[in-house]
């Protein structure tokens, strides 16, 4: 009986994703790890952060980061729904405060207006 490899592909993005943040910093909620990151995207639902280390689907993150043109500082929390292994991994945003949300989308205005 032979295995079949199960292709990972990220499912399709229901935000628009920019790219102007800066000082991104995550930890796992429970532990206490140093976990290297960089993030080429985010949108208001959520993110992609390229990082080695594996996280399980379903595991909760602290986020913290600050955006690029606004210089707003956002901390939130995120959820991993999906992991590319070696590659990084896809969150989506737990209970994003109002505020947080339009300083995202102020951000991606500004990002948008200037490309």
């Amino acid at each position: 009986m032979s295995r079949q490899r199960r292709a990972t592909v990220s499912p399709p993005r229901q935000a628009e994703r920019f790219a102007y943040y800066r000082e991104l910093s995550i930890a796992y909620e429970g532990a206490s790890l140093d976990i290297p990151v960089r993030a080429p995207d985010i949108s208001t639902r959520g993110m992609f952060i390229n990082t080695v280390h594996k996280f399980p689907e379903g595991a909760v993150l602290r986020i913290c980061f600050r955006l690029s043109r606004t210089n707003v500082l956002i901390a939130a929390r995120g959820e991993v729904r999906y992991c590319l292994p070696g590659v990084g991994i896809g969150v989506e945003f737990i209970g994003l405060p109002e505020e947080a949300q339009r300083a995202i989308e102020e951000e991606g205005a500004a990002y948008e207006a200037h490309r």
